[in-house]
């Protein structure tokens, strides 16, 4: 029996390597239909829930904004990268204001953590979050 040479199985794979490419780039692509509730790739979608943070003022026009706890430091605003370097900018007791990062301590609050619109201090067992001024406080 004649053996086939393997020299001629080269001449098909070629060929089909060689139109692969054109076969491939003529063939449709079916559309992909969105997901149900999706809106399509550059609808307009409706804003994020940050987005208010970004419209809000970054520091306190006036003195007046009311803590959530009586005593507790007044946030004039929170400046830096929330979870790398941030820090809020207080009012304390005596109306003078200091710059506080997480773990710091004022008028014998700590700050506990910062928000994008409110910081959170604790004294004892005594928790209050102070909101950002103009942002709701009983959030």
């Amino acid at each position: 029996m004649a053996q086939l040479d393997p020299r001629w199985l080269l001449l098909p794979a070629a060929l089909v390597a060689a139109a692969m490419p054109a076969l491939l780039l003529r063939a449709p692509v079916p559309a992909a239909a969105p997901a149900q509730g999706e809106p399509p790739l550059g609808a307009p979608r409706e804003a994020p829930p940050l987005a208010a943070a970004f419209t809000r003022p970054v520091f306190a026009a006036s003195a007046e904004a009311t803590p959530a706890v009586a005593d507790a430091p007044v946030l004039v605003g929170v400046v830096g990268r929330l979870m790398h370097d941030a820090v809020a900018l207080v009012r304390t007791a005596d109306g003078s204001t200091r710059t506080l990062g997480p773990g710091e301590s004022v008028d014998g609050w700590r700050l506990e953590s910062l928000a994008a619109d409110a910081a959170y201090f604790t004294r004892g067992n005594q928790r209050a979050r102070v909101p950002m001024p103009g942002e709701d406080a009983a959030q």
